[in-house]
Order: C-alpha cells, then structure tokens, then sequence
C-alpha cells in the first residue's frame, strides 16, 4: 500500500509546516481538502504542541502532519556571541534600541525534549516528520509505536540514507529553491545545493523510501512533474503563504505581492543556519558582515530581538519571510481553494 493509501489522501499534496506561517486553521483545510496538512512545532515546547495539535483535531478528523526540528544542541561560545551583539548594535542603534546584554536559545531540538515525546506519544498524530536530522531510535521507536508515520527531510543522498536506515517510511527531497531553513542534518557540511528536480530523481533511484518532493513547486504542473519523475507526493509551502489561514502578517502579504517576490535568499544571520527568505535589510547586512555568526538556535534570538526593535518603529524590513524562489507564483486563495486548484491543474 502506498504512502497516499494509507494517509487516505485523494491528492499527493502536503503542505509544508513552515513555523511562523502554519496554522492548525490551515492544517486542517488542507487537511478536509483531501491532501496532508501541517503544523509545524519547532519554535514551541510540548504544552505549546499540545494545544496546536488540539486546535487541529477540533477542525478536522483527517490524518495531518506534525513537524519537529531536530537540530544538535548549540554549541555556545561567550566571545562569538558577544562579537555577534556588537555587530549588530549600530543596527539597534538606528531604531532608538539596544542589543540584549547576551543570548540564549529560544528552543531545544526534539533530540533533547523529553517533555515533546511523551506529548507526541499520548496525542500519536498520524504523521510526524524531521527537519535538521534525526532523533535517537528510541524515540523512533515510541513514535512508531503509537502508530505514527515517519517522515525526514533530506538534501541530499547520504542524508536519505540515514533516514533509511533510521526506519523513516519516506523522505522529503528538499531542493534547493525551498524557502525556509535548510534541512541539512550538518549545516557546516559543504551543500549541493540539489535542485528539487534532480534531487527527486537521485532519491527516487538510490534512497529505497518513497519521495516527497519539494522546492519551487507553485502549482499543478509542478506537482505532476514531481510525480513523473517518481515521486509519491509534492510538498508545497511558499504555495500557502498567502492563504488567509495563514500566520503571515501584512507586512510579509505585501511584499509577496510586490518585486520583493523575485528576489530570494539564502542566509545564516537571521537564525544561525541557512535558510531561503525574501531579501531585506537584514540579510543583506548579514551578506556584507564577515563576523562569526553564533550556533543556531542562539542567533535567532538575536534576530528576534533586532526584528521586534525594528518593527516598534515601524520598519518590517528584518523579519524572516521565509520563501522560496517559486514566490512570484503564490496566489491568494483560501487554502481548500488552493488545494482544489492544484488537482484540477494536475489534470491538464
């Protein structure tokens, strides 16, 4: 039986859980629309979790995904960090603000809560999926045992076998066009920076998992050249940014609205590890800086920090609108609507 036949899906589509963007309102119209919603719960603990993943269930008696970030534990260096606060001072300068006087990390990885798995356990949605890497098999285990599917992103083949050999049921094949942050399990490994398409391919022919792809997938079309190409199914996140069950704030409509959505890219400032978003003053300060940036998630609350400053004083211009490079190609459409819209540009 195939991944689709399982989850009961009438589409091979799955939204993306971009954290900061996905809404169990959304989740679950994705979801009641015949394809694979998502939230994503990396940026939260597991009572934060608890009530995404009831918000949902209140919505929808349809499978949907849970998203976790398993990312190493920073590694924190006190001279890195405050170098990294002193960079940006000049930039809280200009909105009347101050640096933090240090940083912490706003989150922990799924590798490390324990408080997360026993959530998950009790609550067992149908889909669990890894971004950053993997956890230990202990934790895949319980996971499985409460009946969850498994599902990892990868950038590249050696990261599909690692999913493989974890005993994941399928794998994300992140293209580089994605937006949001990089799903390498190493973000200091050199990248290959894979297109959706060839990477597709590659894990179709070598991993031994059924393939989700994703990156730069806008519409039907889209979709239906990821299936010729074997894949089971098409994740599609920058697709639903514009999506009124969306978290996206004005400031990031408008600008997927204006040129700003030709002009992606990748970055560390922001967060620490690399990530695709709308150009903006933020990265491309960081673009200019050659000053060590601190570990992920450390950097991000740095980050925050700087975007908070700048938007009590009225500028959005360094937030993360996390975006791929399909952004010219988002429609605002309710999400169902978009879902019905993709199955019917599939057929022609």
């Amino acid at each position: 039986m195939s991944l689709i036949e399982q989850l009961g899906l009438t589409a091979p589509l799955v939204q993306a859980p971009m954290v900061g963007v996905s809404t169990p309102a959304m989740a679950a119209a994705v979801s009641n629309a015949g394809a694979l919603g998502s939230i994503g719960v990396g940026a939260t603990d597991a009572a934060g979790t608890g009530r995404m993943i009831a918000e949902t269930l209140a919505l929808t008696d349809r499978p949907f995904n849970v998203n976790l970030f398993v990312h190493a534990a920073p590694r924190r260096d006190v001279a890195v960090e405050a170098a990294w606060l002193q960079a940006l001072a000049p930039q809280f300068e200009a909105f009347g603000a101050t640096p933090p006087a240090g940083l912490t990390a706003p989150y922990q990885g799924f590798a490390d809560d324990d408080a997360m798995l026993a959530r998950l356990v009790a609550d067992a949605p149908r889909v669990v999926s890894f971004h950053f890497g993997l956890p230990g098999q202990d934790r895949i285990r319980a996971l499985k045992q409460a009946g969850c599917l498994l599902l990892a992103t990868a950038t590249n083949l050696q990261d599909a076998f690692a999913c493989k050999a974890a005993g994941v049921d399928a794998v994300v094949a992140q293209g580089w066009e994605a937006g949001g942050h990089r799903g390498m399990f190493d973000p200091d490994d050199a990248d290959s920076r894979l297109g959706a398409m060839a990477l597709t391919r590659l894990l179709v022919l070598r991993s031994g998992l059924p393939v989700i792809a994703a990156g730069g997938i806008m519409d039907g079309r889209g979709v239906r050249a990821a299936l010729d190409l074997g894949a089971v199914a098409a994740q599609l996140g920058t697709a639903f940014i514009a999506c009124p069950e969306s978290a996206a704030d004005a400031a990031f409509r408008q600008a997927l609205a204006s040129d700003a959505a030709h002009h992606t890219t990748m970055t560390r400032a922001i967060s620490g590890r690399p990530a695709r978003c709308l150009r903006n003053r933020f990265t491309e300060w960081g673009a200019q800086t050659a000053t060590a940036i601190p570990d992920y998630p450390v950097a991000y609350d740095a980050g925050k920090a700087l975007n908070a400053a700048a938007r009590a004083a009225g500028d959005s211009g360094f937030g993360a609108q996390w975006a791929g490079q399909g952004t010219p190609l988002a429609r605002a459409l309710p999400a169902a609507d978009l879902v019905a819209t993709l199955i019917e540009e599939m057929k022609t």
